[in-house]
């Protein structure tokens, strides 16, 4: 399984978009003093760093703390040899805030947790459990510490499935004016935009698809409708999402999904479901033995106990969605089955539908840090024959998301990735158009705050992040 960050996010020995030479710009704290002269830092072979004084002595440096802001203000890596100390987005935190709501805290929160359909089935997979089971176990946990509400993502992607297919259309329909309108790129996975962001910046951002994720969908129903349904105030709301990949903590600490009124993220934390299983060791509990409750439905895919899924990939399944979509819309064609086509690897697939020897859809999905290159490079040359590309980070996809639990002892990663693809395929499609509480949402609650605010609400923006213009990255 791939580990920490996604593989574009990563130093690696290869020959990556990131140089080893851009390394975290604040790897130790000094503190400066007036009247002294400058001191020399000296790194030990346990990567230790010393200030060595004038006089010879040695004192050492306390490594500097740095945010997830301060990551995403530098064009340089995400992650580096260095330590990168990630404060607010932990499971400590999260059990601090669970504490201090226990123990009568001044100020008291109402904890949401969201799971991912993706988590639930490495949680599932680990415990011998189905994707149902585990998401039931789940919700019994997570009440068990104290959270007010569990909620599943697999309801506010439904949100993200339909707006990708309205997007897809309207791109489509304005392509011929439009040189930037397809591709068009899908956008949930952070590692994928925090690339293209930092990399190919203005010339790749206009073919990402504006929708939002699943998992700042959820934060838009969270910390608006929920919210005022409740009569609180987003601040008053502690928001965690469970997610496969670690990189969706970079995604939910950007300045887009902050609420400036009122001071505080739509997702306050989020958790891998490695940091799940985590807890569950600290607490010498297994997710098997736990007693089931059952899912809240106000914000849950489920069928009385059993949670629903869509069709199409681990990844939430884009390509699937807006292609069957924009067949039926553009040109009338109902697709009931999709013939995959793998091009280079497994993680390069391609779907096209023919009329009378015309093309008339050609959708492809790309994982992986290398197909990723390759797409780009195809779309510079202007050789790209893709209408919509499904874009994810991680290879093989979310479900093996740098978050995602690992294999045990005697286990391959292998064996383990296809047992968690077989229990997340399990949970019985359900169509976003056919998911009736998703259009009573539509209609009393975004069509109530007007239209730009419903945009707001369910679309997002990208923003290019200028390269580092210093000697030690360029390649000699």
């Amino acid at each position: 399984m791939a580990s920490q960050f996604s593989g574009v996010l990563q130093l690696t020995d290869l020959d990556d978009f990131i140089t080893p030479s851009q390394e975290c710009i604040k790897p130790v704290k000094i503190e400066k003093k007036e009247g002294k002269s400058l001191a020399k830092i000296q790194i030990e072979d346990d990567g230790s760093y010393f200030q060595v004084n004038q006089d010879g002595g040695k004192k050492k440096l306390e490594k500097a703390k740095i945010s997830l802001n301060d990551c995403l203000a530098c064009s340089g890596c995400i992650t580096s040899a260095e330590s990168v100390l990630i404060m607010q987005q932990s499971h400590e935190e999260f059990l601090k805030v669970l504490h201090n709501n226990k123990v009568g805290a001044t100020e008291q929160k109402v904890v949401v947790v969201s799971v991912s359909p993706q988590s639930r089935a490495s949680l599932a997979a680990r415990y011998d459990l189905s994707s149902s089971e585990a998401g039931r176990k789940l919700t019994a946990f997570f009440k068990g510490l104290g959270v007010d509400h569990v909620f599943d993502t697999s309801f506010s992607r439904t949100f993200s499935l339909l707006e990708s297919q309205r997007e897809f259309v309207e791109r489509f329909q304005r392509k011929e004016h439009d040189n930037k309108s397809l591709p068009m790129m899908t956008s949930a996975c952070p590692g994928w935009i925090c690339y293209a962001e930092k990399t190919h910046g203005e010339f790749i951002l206009p073919y990402i698809s504006t929708t939002r994720s699943p998992q700042q969908m959820m934060g838009s129903l969270v910390k608006d409708y929920f919210a005022e349904r409740q009569g609180l105030s987003p601040q008053q709301i502690y928001h965690v999402a469970v997610m496969p990949c670690f990189d969706k903590k970079l995604e939910a600490s950007r300045s887009d999904f902050y609420l400036d009124k009122a001071e505080t993220r739509e997702v306050d934390c989020v958790l891998t479901s490695g940091e799940v299983q985590k807890m569950l060791e600290e607490k010498n509990m297994s997710l098997g033995d736990v007693e089931s409750a059952p899912p809240d439905e106000l914000f849950s895919s489920v069928s009385g106990d059993e949670f629903l899924s869509h069709a199409g990939s681990g990844s939430g399944g884009y390509l699937h969605h807006v292609f069957t979509y924009a067949a039926k819309q553009l040109f009338g064609e109902d697709v009931k089955e999709l013939t995959y086509k793998t091009l280079r690897n497994k993680d390069f697939q391609e779907v096209t539908i023919e009329k009378d020897g015309e093309v008339l859809l050609c959708f492809a999905s790309t994982y992986g840090f290398r197909n990723i290159q390759n797409l780009v490079q195809k779309l510079k040359r202007g050789k790209s024959p893709y209408h919509f590309v499904e874009v994810m980070a991680c290879p093989s996809g979310c479900l093996n998301g740098g978050g995602q639990l690992k294999p045990l002892p005697g286990q391959s990663a292998k064996e383990l990735l296809q047992k968690v693809e077989k229990l997340y395929k399990s949970e019985r499609p359900l169509s976003p158009e056919d998911d009736v509480r998703v259009a009573e949402l539509y209609h009393s609650w975004l069509h109530s705050v007007g239209e730009e605010r419903a945009k707001d609400l369910l679309h997002t923006k990208y923003h290019t992040v200028e390269k580092m213009t210093n000697g030690l990255t360029m390649k000699w």
